[in-house]
């Protein structure tokens, strides 16, 4: 076996010199090997170094020798962003204005909005505010709202409170601008306190103790110096205030039960149903009985289920225990409670109610409840119809719910020589392949972002037609950046081009190795987009790494197995290696779970232990058991995995493709099975 997979694995990397999907394709071995960099890029990679030790003397130092380069919009921004809280206005300005309609001028001044709000300069930063142009940062957002209710007082948009609210909610972590402009709103009676307990909640539902205190310090502030211990102890606070519940701040009591569901569920349901209930009111009781109902589903319990049905009005509920509720009706025993789905779903905000997955199982819920002629079902076929398509996982299935398949659709007209030249006159872009091709990719990718997308075709402010992203996305391809290849095509409102967003590089080594293994290559394509999107020196915080994010004890793990003999962990920078070595475990894993792609693809991104165990229970509709896989990254994964697999499948064959047939039917393991692999890592 050795030997054959020595002679694929070199057939493999003779037929990876050529990209068929890209235009004028770089040759596979120069684009993987490593940059040769000229002095002039080593003075840049030396101030890349420098700016992430906070070394501002040096690149003080270096800068000088960056001038005239490709990238010195960079190496300025680098030098003047370490010394940023000590620099003079005018030398922000001389820097705004030599580096005008940039990415870097762009992100300096996002970085000086933060510091003229941290210094309460609300005049300078009125003035600035406007030519920012990505808006991405929810603490500016959050210091403008500020800067726009004090300037306006009672002429204030009415609408300014809840958009802060809203900002305020999304921040993970707390922030200064957003925890100021709640403060200051609260004060001014336009923020509630109801309101400030619910950022409290969510923040202690979501384990997030500066956040929660943050608001604490707003809503009720005599009560933070109880703070330290209610976090590190709830049931010791709790038991504290036990003998006379009534006294306590029922509020904090709260607080304490969220906190204590996290830790120990089972102990905080008790104490709520003895002690706590009486005192709560059925707001306050609605949210503790909700965070068990979460907990429970997430540890796929059908206990959930009883906890949501303690609750008195769904409404009382966040958007993330609603969609809690909603899976553990979808995976009921014996079959969906499709009347607690609609509730659940039709009582979220509205924004999460638009959710494709929201609209599909709402859409399912009305079908599985009314005839074909009531109102309701003919509503839910509508809204299906507007979901329906290929981009996406439920896309997908509600075009497979209205009796259609996934195919791929034909390709528009390929981008003219004039639509090329204009993407690569485009500064931004220049820039951006530049500092990909010298190894400094999050700069890089930064940089294509905003080039690709906030911009026009000739690097102003504006957004590109679809035409342009075409020919953008075309260049992407053409130098083998496949991840801004696939991005940018992503982006595309009207047009599609599958072989942009779907590329399949080295398609011979992929497909050949796939099918000597008795993989379906469009399920390896797949997995391939989702774990790296084809970029050769992926590596991930764990230390997966390559084309398939394979990590080192696996592969060492994984190369006995198939028989790949001398193997050393750095040979997964090689992309022959790479997929041999994660084809290799994908197989053993799809045999390992009966074939199915869904818990192979689960398996491959959380472990197999933890997919055996979401799937030990009952047998599940695929679509149904996905939903409810626990972990958000591995639930999304295996969603892109099977939708990419798909699309993939309708390119490679030319015929329509089912996504609801790779999903399948997903259950425990057959009893009668040979168990083997019991040492799959």
């Amino acid at each position: 076996m050795a030997l054959s997979l020595a002679l694929a694995l070199s057939a493999g990397a003779q037929s990876a010199q050529k990209a068929p999907h890209s235009p004028n394709p770089v040759p596979a071995a120069a684009a993987s090997a490593p940059p040769q960099n000229t002095e002039a890029d080593a003075v840049l990679l030396d101030m890349a170094e420098a700016f992430k030790r906070g070394d501002s003397k040096r690149l003080t130092q270096l800068l000088p020798k960056a001038r005239g380069h490709v990238l010195e919009p960079w190496a300025a921004y680098w030098e003047l962003r370490a010394r940023l809280d000590q620099a003079s206005e005018s030398q922000v300005r001389d820097f705004l204005t030599r580096y005008a309609h940039s990415y870097q001028e762009d992100r300096l001044r996002n970085d000086w909005l933060l510091l003229l709000g941290s210094r309460r300069d609300w005049t300078t930063l009125a003035q600035e505010h406007p030519h920012y142009r990505m808006r991405d940062d929810r603490e500016v957002q959050c210091y403008v709202s500020l800067v726009d209710f004090l300037r306006s007082g009672p002429q204030s948009d009415p609408a300014l409170p809840e958009e802060v609210y809203r900002l305020w909610l999304a921040q993970r972590e707390g922030d200064d601008g957003c925890a100021l402009a709640a403060d200051r709103l609260f004060d001014a009676g336009k923020l509630s306190a109801a309101q400030m307990w619910r950022k409290a909640r969510i923040a202690t539902d979501s384990g997030r103790s500066r956040s929660a205190k943050q608001a604490l310090e707003i809503v009720q502030p005599a009560s933070v110096r109880e703070w330290a211990q209610l976090w590190a102890q709830p049931s010791k606070w709790l038991g504290h205030h036990a003998s006379n519940p009534r006294a306590a701040s029922s509020e904090m009591a709260v607080l304490a039960l969220l906190r204590w569901v996290s830790m120990e569920p089972e102990q905080a349901s008790r104490v709520l149903r003895t002690v706590w209930q009486p005192v709560l009111s059925a707001e306050q009781r609605d949210w503790v009985w909700g965070a068990l109902g979460r907990q429970a589903a997430m540890r796929l319990d059908d206990e959930a289920l009883d906890f949501f049905q303690k609750v008195s009005k769904l409404a009382h509920l966040s958007d993330e225990m609603l969609a809690w509720q909603v899976r553990a009706a979808l995976r009921a025993e014996r079959a969906p409670k499709w009347k607690m789905v609609e509730e659940g779903i039709k009582a979220m905000s509205t924004a999460s109610r638009a959710d494709p997955a929201w609209v599909y199982w709402l859409a399912r819920a009305e079908m599985a409840q009314h005839p074909a002629s009531h109102p309701n079902h003919q509503a839910a076929l509508k809204s299906l119809e507007s979901l329906a398509g290929i981009r996406g996982f439920y896309e997908q299935l509600a075009l497979e719910q209205l009796g259609r398949k996934v195919r791929a659709p034909a390709r528009p007209e390929p981008p003219t020589e004039a639509e090329l030249a204009m993407a690569r006159q485009n500064p931004s872009l220049k820039r951006a392949l530049h500092a990909i091709s010298i190894g400094l990719r999050p700069e890089g990718v930064r940089e294509w972002n905003y080039g690709a997308h906030l911009v026009n075709a000739q690097g102003m402010l504006g957004r590109m037609t679809d035409r342009e992203m075409l020919a953008t996305a075309a260049l992407a391809c053409e130098q083998q950046i496949w991840d801004r290849c696939i991005n940018t095509s992503e982006r595309m409102r009207d047009l599609f081009d599958t072989e942009q967003s779907f590329p399949m590089p080295f398609k011979d080594a992929v497909i050949q190795r796939s099918r000597e293994i008795g993989l379906d290559p469009s399920y390896v394509y797949g997995l391939i987009r989702q774990e790296s999107r084809f970029v050769m020196g992926a590596r991930s915080h764990v230390g997966a790494s390559g084309l398939m994010q394979v990590m080192p004890a696996t592969a060492k793990w994984t190369a006995r197995k198939i028989g790949l003999e001398n193997f050393r962990p750095e040979q997964l920078s090689r992309h022959d290696i790479n997929i041999a070595i994660g084809t290799g475990y994908l197989k053993i894993v799809l045999d390992s779970f009966g074939g199915s792609m869904p818990l192979a693809a689960a398996a491959y991104n959380a472990g197999p232990s933890r997919a055996r165990r979401w799937s030990q229970d009952r047998t599940l509709d695929g679509a149904i058991w996905a939903e409810n896989v626990p972990f958000n990254e591995t639930r999304d994964y295996v969603k892109k995995v099977l939708s990419n697999a798909t699309n993939y499948a309708a390119v490679i064959t030319g015929e329509p493709q089912s996504l609801k047939a790779r999903l399948g039917m997903v259950g425990p393991r057959d009893a009668s099975a040979v168990a083997d692999n019991t040492d799959l890592p």
